[in-house]
């Protein structure tokens, strides 16, 4: 069988960092970057007698991100004690939430690469604390407990992904919505926001699930896409070969572009949910969660919407400037310089985005700058040739096109009469291309096309020089 005769099942848990200026149960702060274990106390560390506070604005932040993803918000939840070996948290236990999580249901529109929009399913979000750091030396083994303590939340999908770019893609847009929603900075390089991926591989056409793996801590949105590729090849494989597929916890190995096992799983995980009882029962009132709710900005659905209705744009190419903060911002400045927004639109998805490098939109051109050069290519002050030089010199040198265009005589030419000549010179210089194109080979147009662009430098009117060519080929000339 082939690849295309399986298909995988993906659900997603995302821990997401809040974006507190201090810890879910103490005072110590969040800052990244600080010398290790500087940012520390009794709570933090586990220490006999020390006794959690609950971080209200952690609470709120959990609450609007429930909201903004369309989940119930709880009006009781409670945490407990996760009992389970952890090397990084020194009282060896993690304060999560177990079976009465503070939001459940929920959903995530995405933009699939065909152009298409799905809906994926939100289960449930939790809120927990983070663990600390291991920093392992050829000495032995460090600890570094500033994170310890750090809010989190932790959003579990449905299993309703199926490729690796609808993952890619729904990540995308939970951390569009989370970072619009001020909820977290979502900064992957510091850990903000990673997941773990549950993966599992059966036949098409089958209810039945096939057996899962995890693969832990993937912090990167082109990994998780190459993990779960690599994963479903890996068990394609295994089932191709009649072999069985075994439950276990996986890594991506991002040097070797594969999964490397770290521990079998052989039975199910058992964490021994205890209820925290130094903290009471989480209880909100329903006027408080109306209030958090009056709170949410614009969220990326509206600005889809708003984005269609007042730029024109479509609604894939609106899906994309919306589900990135700076993106947008950028976009909605060009858009408001130029009287062509739609334009600007299709150089900066198209063209910038190319060169903006890594998974965070970096501008390499200053709106003002995009917005002049928009206008003189929607005025056909220049053409779309001109645009790309001047694309290509603007990412390196800081200019005013209009200056450019002036100074350096690169405005388009448009007049019959001066591009007539530069015509009939092409036609002397390419008499091969001409009786080419009389003999019924069309295709001889596109190289006196070429040929006309290149005399005029660029300079051309491409719809008036087709217009000019065509006139002396078939007249003759």
């Amino acid at each position: 069988m082939s690849i295309s005769d399986y298909e995988a099942v993906i659900g997603l848990e995302v821990h997401t960092e809040l974006k507190t200026e201090s810890k879910i149960f103490c005072a110590c702060s969040t800052r990244f970057g600080a010398p290790p274990n500087t940012q520390c106390c009794p709570v933090c560390l586990g220490l006999p007698g020390a006794l959690p506070v609950l971080n209200r604005r952690a609470v709120e932040l959990a609450v609007m991100a429930g909201l903004a993803l369309g989940c119930t918000v709880k009006q009781n939840s409670r945490f407990d004690r996760k009992q389970y070996f952890y090397p990084d948290l020194p009282k060896a236990y993690q304060i999560s939430q177990g079976d009465a999580p503070i939001c459940e249901g929920g959903h995530l529109s995405i933009l699939c690469e065909d152009g298409t929009e799905r809906e994926i399913g939100i289960a449930r979000i939790h809120m927990e604390e983070d663990a600390g750091k291991l920093i392992h030396t050829r000495e032995g083994t460090l600890i570094d407990c500033n994170r310890c303590g750090v809010p989190l939340i932790e959003i579990v999908s449905l299993p309703d992904l199926r490729s690796g770019a609808e993952a890619a893609a729904y990540l995308k847009a939970l951390r569009g919505v989370l970072v619009a929603c001020k909820i977290s900075d979502c900064r992957m390089q510091e850990g903000q926001f990673r997941c773990d991926v549950n993966i599992s591989v059966r036949k098409k056409g089958s209810a039945e699930m096939g057996v899962r793996t995890e693969i832990k801590n993937v912090n990167s949105f082109a990994f998780v896409e190459k993990a779960i590729q690599y994963e479903i090849g890996r068990q394609t494989a295994l089932l191709d070969q009649g072999e069985t597929v075994r439950s276990e916890t996986r890594r991506y190995d991002s040097v070797g572009g594969k999964t490397v096992r770290m521990r079998i799983k052989e039975r199910a995980e058992d964490y021994r949910y205890l209820t925290e009882t130094d903290l009471l029962p989480l209880r909100l009132h329903d006027a408080e969660v109306e209030r958090l709710r009056s709170l949410l900005p614009e969220l990326p659905e509206e600005r889809v919407e708003r984005l269609m209705s007042e730029y024109h744009v479509s609604r894939p190419d609106a899906k994309r400037l919306s589900g990135d903060e700076r993106l947008l911002s950028y976009f909605e400045a060009v858009a408001k310089g130029t009287d062509y927004p739609l334009l600007s639109c299709h150089l900066i998805l198209t063209e910038l985005l190319r060169f903006s490098g890594g998974e965070n939109f970096e501008p390499v051109i200053s709106p003002e700058h995009l917005s002049e050069l928009c206008q003189l290519a929607g005025e056909q002050v220049i053409n779309s040739a001109t645009v790309k030089k001047l694309l290509l010199r603007l990412m390196k040198e800081d200019f005013s096109p209009r200056e450019c265009v002036v100074s350096e005589e690169l405005w388009q030419i448009r007049e019959r009469d001066a591009l007539l000549p530069l015509v009939e010179d092409v036609l002397e210089e390419m008499p091969g291309a001409v009786l080419d194109y009389r003999k019924g080979k069309t295709a001889a147009l596109r190289a006196l096309q070429g040929k006309l662009m290149a005399k005029s430098v660029g300079r051309a009117d491409p719809e008036l020089g087709e217009v000019l060519l065509l006139e002396l080929l078939q007249g003759g000339k």
